[in-house]
């Protein structure tokens, strides 16, 4: 069963890092949009699981932007955080930096927010805690959701 009790987007905040190896790039020595893809989607299912204390299934992903090219050997740095929650599903945002390991310097690269569905003990959905914003920075992310989250029922009623 999933836990009932708000939590802030602080609480469901999951940060990782990896090093971009040969096998996960192009040709051209950059990453595969898919090995990023992949790595998003763990992290932003690790985000929306410590949220809800449940198993969380990927919905949906969408406003998937790729800036900035990650070359192999680059440090990429993901972090997810919960940005809003419905009655059983919640959007998570992820933020991917790649960072020079000499260097240090890092940059945006990848942007992107994936929809969870949160599941009871028969698989099948279940409410979500509601998620809670402190900060101005939260309560603006968790109102551009919002508007997603109406975008994409709108879009599903047109068929």
């Amino acid at each position: 069963m999933c836990e009932r009790t708000g939590k802030s987007p602080a609480q469901s905040v999951v940060e990782t890092r990896y090093l971009l190896m040969p096998h996960e790039a192009s040709p051209f020595g950059t990453a595969f949009g898919g090995v990023i893809l992949g790595w998003m989607d763990m992290v932003a299912g690790m985000a929306a699981q410590r949220h809800c204390s449940c198993p969380v299934v990927t919905a949906g992903m969408d406003s998937v932007s790729f800036q900035e090219p990650i070359q192999v050997g680059d440090h990429v740095v993901l972090r997810a955080c919960v940005n809003y929650t419905g009655r059983t599903s919640l959007e998570v945002g992820v933020q991917v930096t790649r960072e020079d390991p000499n260097t240090c310097q890092a940059v945006l690269a990848t942007t992107g927010h994936f929809t969870f569905v949160a599941l009871d003990e028969h698989k099948r959905p279940t409410p979500v805690p509601p998620v809670l914003p402190q900060t101005i920075l939260e309560k603006e992310r968790y109102e551009q959701a919002r508007l997603r989250a109406e975008a994409r029922k709108r879009q599903r009623e047109r068929g």
